[in-house]
């Protein structure tokens, strides 16, 4: 039996790496602390879940799903964005519901990339964006993340024959894996080189409201004209501490939007409509919920770079997300500073490689553990000699 070549050009999904490692290493009796996949160790706020318990016994939940959402949830989203960011957006036409972001990321590229197409994806970046590309036939190019540029592509620096076999870009800002921010000035310069030369412009929202010392992220549609050329992907994944829920939305571009759904209608059946009532009532939780998630992963990041300076690293406070990205000492490479943090701290962390050739001599650390735990995971690393040199 052989597998499709696309199979065979997709490389092992990072995480899955990951949890490999972990249960390996768990099996010969390590106490392992990972820090590895961003996935919120606190529960779902407890709205939602009472929301859920109400959802889950109404029998009109238990049928198929409208395939682009129901109408509350669509017409909740469009009211969130209106209050978030005062986007405007025609619920019916405009909006459209996810099995979480991963679904979406992936089956856009579906609805827009042809045998011979480009795609524009971060170096660093979410590994769905480059394999995804390889999924729908297309080739990505990718846009250098680099520290001096604040983790920002350079659009100046895609060649023009690039860019004219392109169909679409995709960025994410808050960043993972960086932490890296923008603000409404550079989202101008990218939907002003989409338009240039007729590329979808994605972006990928999916740590929007994941942000410190008050930074607000955002939107792309808050520039004038994006929604010409841009679609936004929103996940309650990391927001509402709901990543096995699976429900988001994409709100945008009318066409692309439109697209989108057709890829769904043919693939999925939709998100359970009792998990839809239940994220519903997310758009419009006391905002205190938030402020108090984002305050313990404040407190969380502070530990974690004050750790990280006593070991030698000069790092910058993170303004969103919950990822730090720092280089690894003595010129290692990200995979044998990973090993070593593995082997010699029990503590996982991602190699930058995974991300892409631009995180080479970069990891990642999830702030996903309480406070004593990341301390304990900062004390391994120095009983270990773990330092930056």
């Amino acid at each position: 039996m052989k597998v499709s070549e696309r199979i065979e050009k997709i490389p092992p999904y990072l995480f899955a790496e990951i949890d490999r490692k972990i249960a390996e290493a768990r099996a010969k009796g390590c106490d392992i602390i990972s820090l590895g996949i961003g996935d919120p160790d606190t529960p779902t706020l407890q709205p939602v879940i009472d929301e859920m318990h109400k959802a889950i016994d109404d029998p009109k939940n238990h049928d198929y799903p409208p395939y682009n959402g129901t109408k509350q949830f669509r017409e909740a989203a469009a009211q969130w964005m209106k209050k978030r960011f005062g986007v405007e957006l025609d619920a019916d036409k405009e909006v459209l519901c996810n099995i979480g972001s991963k679904e979406a990321i992936a089956h856009i590229f579906f609805a827009f990339v042809d045998k011979g197409d480009y795609t524009l994806v971060p170096d660093p970046g979410y590994p769905v964006y480059h394999n995804a590309t390889i999924f729908a036939g297309g080739t990505p190019y990718t846009m250098p993340l680099l520290e001096e540029n604040g983790f920002l592509p350079d659009f100046d620096k895609i060649p023009e024959d690039i860019a004219r076999k392109s169909k679409l870009m995709f960025l994410n800002y808050p960043n993972n894996p960086t932490g890296a921010v923008a603000d409404l000035d550079f989202f101008k310069k990218a939907v002003d080189f989409c338009k240039k030369y007729d590329i979808l412009l994605c972006s990928d929202m999916a740590y929007s409201e994941m942000t410190y010392d008050g930074y607000k992220a955002p939107s792309v549609l808050q520039v004038e004209g994006g929604k010409d050329v841009a679609i936004e992907f929103y996940s309650h994944s990391k927001s509402y501490n709901m990543t096995g829920w699976r429900v988001g939305f994409v709100c945008g571009n009318q066409d692309a939007v439109k697209a989108l759904g057709t890829i769904k209608n043919n693939i999925d059946s939709g998100t359970f409509k009792a998990i839809q009532q239940a994220a519903t009532t997310a758009f419009t939780i006391d905002e205190k919920y938030i402020t108090d998630l984002n305050k313990m992963y404040q407190d969380r990041r502070d530990v974690v770079i004050e750790g990280l300076k006593e070991l030698g690293w000069d790092v910058k406070p993170t303004k969103a997300t919950f990822y730090i990205w720092i280089p690894t000492p003595n010129g290692m490479c990200s995979e044998e500073f990973a090993t070593l943090m593995l082997e010699k701290a029990n503590v996982v962390v991602p190699p930058g490689i995974g991300y892409g050739k631009c995180g080479e001599s970069y990891i990642r650390i999830a702030l996903t553990k309480d406070v004593e735990t990341l301390k304990k995971a900062l004390q391994r690393m120095k009983d270990a000699g773990i330092r930056y040199q």
